[in-house]
């Protein structure tokens, strides 16, 4: 089993900073002194993108820029929030738009010598059973949408010899562990081996231990994240690793505590990761949200150097 490599996202230092690290050479500089082997790119805001990006040649002096600087690429998370969302409209079942700029961003992505592309279903977890455009569209209705836009994502991401992995978390639709594994099946079953969902250490917490923003009838596992973990062994293809306290952040999604600072035991969770099968060999670490992120980067990499040493030096 091949050595554990340690990498963040670069959202981290956008999103809730007093001062916001717009300069992604600013990052690659840090990161790089901090002993990380890699980046996870963002793709929004200030941060590298196809419109920042539009050329090859941009693309080819992106790409070696990461490389001049010890690092490789982990994924990429893409702004496709911009973008109507499968299920938003009553009419449109197959988002023209949503999949134009998903090509795009496989393009981009595969120019970097990215090898996973993540995607996230961003509706409320009741918008399918709430009115919508007058109409209750119904959550097995919704459910086909996802999978018939993923269906078309995944294959085109093929094309670019590109993984497409689904993040689930509490504050988007399909939270419940039974939706989590359905879905993600379901997309699979259409002959998508290279679609998994992105196993966050803290997200598993929230939906399967805690039921956190679940509709209807509340859901947990006896053996919280753990058990979602080997209910969906086979079908992880990308891991981000942080700490929970069990709660929801003010944008109502998890809180991603820094390492130790949680409920969450990773002398448990990281030998279980390693055993899941997992194609790929990247720890991402996964600070969204939390304020003054760079105080805590180096914690995050000492951690996890410990855990590597302890489980996945080989």
């Amino acid at each position: 089993m091949a050595k554990a490599r340690i990498s963040i996202g670069t959202w981290a230092y956008i999103f809730n900073q007093e001062v916001p690290t717009n300069d992604f050479h600013t990052i690659l500089h840090k990161l790089e002194d901090l002993g990380y082997d890699g980046v996870e790119l963002g793709s929004f805001g200030p941060h590298p993108s196809p419109a920042s990006h539009p050329t090859k040649a941009s693309r080819a002096k992106l790409k070696k820029e990461i490389a001049d600087h010890g690092l490789a690429l982990s994924g990429i998370a893409v702004d496709l929030w911009a973008f109507k969302t499968p299920g938003v409209s009553i009419v449109d079942e197959i988002p023209a738009a949503y999949l134009t700029a998903f090509l795009g961003w496989c393009a981009f992505a595969s120019e970097l010598d990215a090898k996973t592309i993540r995607v996230d279903t961003v509706l409320a977890p009741t918008y399918f059973t709430d009115d919508v455009e007058g109409k209750k569209l119904g959550a097995e209705k919704g459910f086909d949408r996802f999978v018939g836009v993923w269906d078309k994502c995944a294959k085109i991401a093929a094309d670019h010899g590109l993984n497409v992995c689904w993040e689930f978390e509490p504050g988007f639709v399909f939270n419940k562990p039974s939706e989590i594994v359905a879905l993600v099946n379901a997309v699979r079953a259409k002959g998508n081996a290279n679609f998994g969902v992105l196993y966050d250490t803290c997200h598993a917490h929230m939906c399967a231990g805690i039921g956190a923003n679940q509709s209807g009838e509340k859901q947990t596992l006896p053996g919280g994240a753990m058990e979602l973990l080997a209910q969906l062994k086979g079908a992880i293809n990308h891991v981000h690793v942080i700490d929970s306290d069990g709660s929801l952040n003010e944008h109502n999604t998890s809180t991603h505590n820094p390492f130790g600072t949680g409920h969450l035991n990773f002398d448990e969770l990281i030998p279980a990761i390693r055993a899941a099968g997992i194609p790929s060999d990247w720890w991402c670490v996964d600070l969204c949200f939390w304020p003054n992120a760079w105080d805590v980067t180096a914690q995050s990499k000492k951690y996890l150097d410990k855990m590597r040493e302890k489980y996945a030096a080989a």
